[in-house]
């Protein structure tokens, strides 16, 4: 049986912090691929983080690459009036749109609401749409226009 191509992409700082606020703990990356391994044939896999900025980091971006993951990274900016800025929104939907038309099913992992609009985008020229992240942390917006949801769950966790 012909398995669905998938396009994987992980709004990195969204499930740590959404994990971490949640359970206390961290997301398994291992168990992530090896799921949808089973289940898909998996074309590509971004993920998309801040640039590391101690060992800890290094390590832990270095462990997603030799899974397989196509890392992103970007500085964090720390601005004068004290505000930050970090985060991949447009670039995660640039890179989702360009996959789209060449895979199945986009699967995002982020509780952002603000890509929404890009799931009910990328489902009108036909590719499924689904979404992974922390149930209780997700904008119901987001789950609304994804055709599948999956909630993070304690099995996925470290």
């Amino acid at each position: 049986m012909l398995k669905q191509k998938v396009a994987v992409f992980v709004d990195v700082q969204n499930i740590y912090y959404t994990c971490k606020q949640a359970f206390n703990r961290s997301f398994n990356y291992r168990r992530l691929i090896a799921e949808l391994n089973d289940e898909y044939d998996i074309v590509s896999a971004t993920a998309f983080a801040i640039a590391p900025q101690d060992d800890g980091q290094t390590k832990f971006q270095d462990a997603l690459k030799y899974m397989g993951f196509n890392v992103k990274t970007k500085p964090y900016i720390q601005r004068s009036d004290g505000s930050a800025k970090g985060d991949w929104d447009v670039g995660i939907t640039i890179d989702v749109l360009d996959a789209a038309p060449r895979v199945d099913k986009v699967i995002l992992l982020s509780g952002d609401g603000d890509f929404d609009l890009l799931l009910k985008r990328v489902r009108t020229i036909g590719c499924e749409t689904c979404v992974i992240s922390v149930n209780t942390l997700t904008a119901k917006s987001l789950i609304d226009q994804c055709d599948h949801y999956r909630a993070i769950c304690p099995q996925f966790l470290l």
